[in-house]
């Protein structure tokens, strides 16, 4: 029938007109909060709110009390910062080479120490272009180490361009947050969650592989 898309939008329109709790906007990470907010937060009705906090509810009043507002994350998300352990990196630069964009550089001195452990290199440039970085999560996966992970925070924008380039000492400072994304070993942990606290080094490393019982257990006799 004709005109029965248009008839269709306007009625969306009609209702967020006529229907006032539509106009709710959240906002993120804080807002300002109202003398209904305040009173939610107590679980006390507004009008006995306001008698018994007349400071609090000037202050909302005049926009002063703010109120932040945590939007809840998948432990898989893949955040625009990355977290990197020093301890288990070996500077084979596997991350850089399996980059599509060729955004990471490593330059990596060789040290001649500890050479019963082979050969180490002390890293002097990894630098992490995050302005031009899609978050594919490619170095990650091919990471042999499990030195490189993706982290679970998300605002790291900046006024410069070049800020938004991570040196290795930004990634040494950086919070040691790593998300549970392609990383079976943190999800197998029942008291690690990403948003709330940082893990060791020696934490992160891969699962240990299953024995056949387990197998059986998990696959077979379901």
């Amino acid at each position: 029938m004709y005109g029965l898309g248009l008839i269709k939008g306007l009625g969306i329109t009609l209702k967020n007109i006529l229907f006032l709790q539509r106009r709710n906007t959240t906002q993120y990470p804080d807002r300002k909060a109202s003398i209904i907010d305040l009173a939610k937060l107590d679980n006390k009705n507004f009008i006995s709110y306001a008698f018994t906090n007349p400071m609090k509810t000037l202050k909302s009043m005049m926009g002063m009390i703010v109120i932040s507002d945590k939007v809840e994350q998948h432990p898989r998300f893949r955040g625009e910062e990355f977290s990197w352990y020093e301890e288990r990196c070996t500077g084979c630069a596997s991350c850089a080479k399996f980059c599509p964009l060729g955004i990471i550089k490593i330059v990596t001195d060789q040290t001649g120490k500890n050479y019963a452990e082979g050969q180490n290199y002390d890293i002097e440039t990894f630098d992490i272009d995050i302005g031009r970085c899609m978050f594919c999560g490619l170095c990650v996966e091919a990471c042999p180490y499990d030195a490189l992970h993706m982290g679970s925070g998300f605002e790291e924008g900046q006024y410069k361009r070049n800020d938004l380039v991570i040196d290795v000492e930004r990634l040494k400072k950086a919070e040691k947050k790593p998300s549970h994304w392609f990383r079976p070993q943190l999800e197998q942990k029942d008291d690690y969650s990403p948003f709330d606290e940082e893990i060791a080094w020696d934490k992160v490393g891969r699962h240990q592989k299953p024995s056949k019982k387990d197998l059986k257990n998990k696959w077979i006799r379901k």
